[in-house]
């Protein structure tokens, strides 16, 4: 910690040690320099970068294919895995395919897409309303965040109760 100095006293400074001046905070006042090797912080600032990106989570969209006449319990096991996959925090993607004459009874589709919804109420938020594209009805599922935070917070609560 020198204090503050002017950059050519900071410079004169750094080779008297044989080292180099580098700008650590630029948008600070006064701008935060440091005295180091500039090969060092540039190794370290590209290990930081590379370990951000390996944490980060993305996004994926799952798709799950229904049809209109779908019966209770296939259903159920394509509702098991909606769970699944909202849980692990992925989008999806919920088609509902309509073939042959199917398409002139859009309407039970549009009931199961409902059913879906009310099913999934509180998991999710509705990223996308049923839109139909071609011969299939699309309807995408996000996560819903603050459905987390909700659940969290009343564990807390609860374990403070006890």
């Amino acid at each position: 910690m020198l204090g503050i100095l002017s950059l050519k006293e900071g410079i004169e400074k750094a080779e008297e040690v044989g080292l180099d001046l580098v700008e650590v905070s630029p948008n600070a006042k006064p701008p935060v320099c440091k005295i180091i090797e500039y090969g060092k912080f540039k190794y370290a600032a590209q290990k930081k970068a590379a370990e951000a990106r390996k944490k980060q989570k993305t996004v994926e969209v799952k798709e799950i294919k229904f049809r209109p006449n779908i019966d209770t319990n296939d259903y159920e096991i394509k509702m098991r895995s909606v769970r699944k996959f909202i849980g692990g925090g992925d989008k999806v993607k919920i088609t509902m395919r309509f073939r042959g004459r199917e398409m002139t009874h859009q309407d039970i589709g549009v009931k199961v897409l409902r059913r879906i919804r009310e099913d999934l109420d509180t998991l999710v938020r509705i990223e996308q309303f049923p839109k139909l594209e071609g011969r299939q009805m699309v309807q995408i599922f996000a996560p819903n965040l603050s459905e987390k935070t909700d659940s969290a917070r009343q564990d807390k609560v609860i374990s403070d109760k006890q």
